[in-house]
């Protein structure tokens, strides 16, 4: 794959994987908001930890998501052998742990240095989300 293949393909993964995380976020935003009349009447550490915990879910599988995104990337191309080093390698570079027992060659360097800045960019989002909601909930709780 020639530079400017890697980086458009490479931009068009991270873009799908950007919607999809922009989807299921405002999907978890629904369906808080949707949830919150029946916790309303809940003990304070329903109302507080439920929230939390169904965007806690929320991000989990959107993440699990976009890394089985590349996985499939990987096998499909035949880039990887299998689906278990397509996984594999898949979360280390999607979580930027990156053992390097398992690394691309030389023409797929910068498409897979997008399946990292994916991970790091998804899970900036995310911790943003999560800040954001945890302070609703807590200023709403709290200090109301």
């Amino acid at each position: 794959m020639t530079l400017s293949q890697q980086i458009l393909w490479g931009s068009m993964y991270l873009g799908l994987c950007f919607v999809i995380e922009i989807v299921m976020l405002t999907w978890c935003t629904l369906v808080i908001r949707r949830l919150a009349e029946k916790w309303a009447s809940k003990g304070h550490t329903i109302q507080t930890a439920s929230p939390i915990a169904v965007a806690l879910g929320f991000i989990v599988l959107t993440h699990t998501i976009q890394v089985w995104i590349w996985a499939m990337v990987w096998v499909f191309s035949s880039v990887l052998p299998d689906w278990n080093s397509a996984l594999y390698f898949s979360l280390v570079t999607f979580t930027t742990l990156g053992y390097g027992d398992i690394v691309l060659g030389e023409n797929l360097r910068i498409f897979g240095a997008f399946a990292s800045v994916t991970g790091l960019l998804a899970f900036g989002l995310s911790t943003a989300y999560m800040v954001a909601l945890m302070t609703r909930v807590f200023e709403d709780r709290f200090l109301s």
